[in-house]
């Protein structure tokens, strides 16, 4: 197996877009030359591209951004009858690729979040410190992040805030974004920025650490309502079940923790960890399946220090991994 330790063409640490822990997620997931492959998140394809270089035998990509055909289309050219881009969500990865007859896969990888791409252009509306249109969708169809600040109700609103940002001032904030856009509706990213940042205190400086920006904790919420991102995720953990041949693998790289405790849990009721139960409280495990996961390491690797002093968006990254079992996969209501 070839790790690739050195920069992907087109992502390379001088560009704007950088595969974060790109090394690790090779290494864990071990591709080869008679192996298939689901890129469950392209982005700017630095996954797809650095085990196309492993010479697989083939990979399918998926993305529902349509901004990144300009990506997928080199690759194509670079890596012909080996790669193909499918449009949608990862969430949809059985039905995309058993409609190009692919029954099963060798590995899936998803890089969860929002990516460089997005956040470095204005008018994607994903940026609190760049003026675009407040819009923060991923696909080109759906609600907007205008519609949801302009239109829901303020305890709603609050809850959201809170729930997906985890933002502790979340009534607060949704108090002053209804009363600004009872004078004048929100339709850029600046306008919603200032506001929250009021709300919230903006950014402080406390024994030399600057804490993040107030508006961050609010614009992630947005963002990830917007794109339904955790229901993504967790729909998307179940595909990569349902395609992984026994002794495939899944490599899953968030950004946060809403993301990363999804994945954990997943992961642990998968691989059989879970509570035997004592004489106070009843077993828990006895009624689950076979394991459909054993895990290749204990708990989530994070990127290291030289990685994060080239890109300071790996800081909060968190690779987690497990080989697929021969066990049937489970059912929606064993899921729950």
């Amino acid at each position: 197996m070839t790790v690739h330790s050195t920069p992907v063409k087109g992502v390379s640490a001088e560009s704007d877009h950088i595969s974060v822990m790109l090394d690790e997620v090779i290494d864990t997931l071990q591709p080869n030359k008679n192996g298939v492959y689901v890129d469950g998140t392209f982005g700017a394809g630095g996954y797809s591209r650095a085990i196309l270089m492993n010479k697989v035998s083939m990979l399918w990509a998926i993305d529902r951004d349509p901004s990144v055909h300009e990506a997928a289309n080199a690759l194509e050219n670079d890596f012909p009858n080996k790669f193909k881009l499918l449009e949608g969500c990862f969430s949809d990865m059985e039905s995309l690729v058993r409609d190009k007859g692919q029954k099963r896969v060798e590995g899936v990888v998803l890089d969860i979040g929002v990516s460089s791409m997005q956040l470095d252009h204005a008018h994607r509306g994903f940026s609190f410190m760049k003026d675009g249109p407040l819009d923060m969708r991923m696909a080109d169809h759906g609600i907007t992040a205008a519609e949801v600040v302009n239109e829901t109700e303020e305890e709603d609103l609050a809850n959201i805030i809170y729930e997906y940002g985890e933002e502790r001032a979340s009534r607060r904030v949704a108090r002053a974004i209804v009363e600004a856009r009872k004078k004048k509706q929100f339709s850029t990213t600046l306008e919603l920025a200032q506001v929250v940042e009021k709300a919230v205190g903006g950014p402080k400086f406390k024994k030399s650490r600057r804490q993040i920006h107030g508006a961050t904790r609010t614009f992630q919420a947005l963002r990830i309502y917007v794109n339904d991102e955790l229901g993504e995720l967790r729909r998307g953990l179940e595909a990569a079940e349902k395609v992984l041949a026994p002794g495939g693998r899944l490599c899953v790289v968030t950004f946060h923790s809403l993301e990363d405790r999804i994945v954990k849990e997943f992961f642990k009721k998968r691989s059989g960890d879970i509570p035997k139960g004592s004489r106070h409280m009843p077993a828990q495990g006895n009624n689950f399946p076979a394991p459909t996961f054993t895990m290749i390491f204990r708990g989530g690797k994070k990127a290291s220090s030289k990685e994060i002093q080239l890109n300071v968006r790996s800081r909060s990254a968190k690779l987690r991994a497990a080989i697929r079992t021969d066990a049937p996969s489970w059912n929606e209501e064993i899921a729950a």
